[in-house]
């Protein structure tokens, strides 16, 4: 094998080596998440649960993380203020997002027993 192959494929190892660790950065602290949720009033627009209130549902949460921060950085509605990672980090951002995947889903209709009642019969 020529010297020139080897080097090629020691980069190639290398760069799948690095990737291989991304997912580990995407970990995010959801109780300091919850604590930015809080004292940015995330809450106010999209309810303590994640999914009331007049802004989008985030829960279940069908960004990725990466999208999130995206989307956070960059709204496209005007409902929703942009925060620059001079106002919220990317760690920050990143923690929001790992308090949100804690939240539970709401139950179907159909598993709420009150709900029942009102079924057609």
């Amino acid at each position: 094998m020529s010297q020139f192959v080897r080097r090629i494929l020691t980069l190639v190892a290398a760069a799948a080596l690095s990737t291989a660790h991304l997912p580990a950065q995407e970990a995010g602290n959801a109780e300091a998440g919850k604590d930015v949720f809080m004292k940015y009033t995330c809450y106010g627009c999209h309810g303590f649960s994640g999914q009331n209130g007049p802004g989008a549902r985030l829960v279940p949460m069908r960004m990725t993380q990466a999208g999130f921060v995206n989307y956070v950085r960059g709204p496209r509605t005007r409902q929703m203020p942009s925060y620059s990672t001079k106002v919220l980090s990317d760690a920050q951002l990143g923690d929001v997002y790992a308090y949100i995947k804690t939240l539970p889903a709401s139950r179907a209709a159909k598993d709420i027993p009150d709900l029942n009642q009102f079924k057609e019969q």
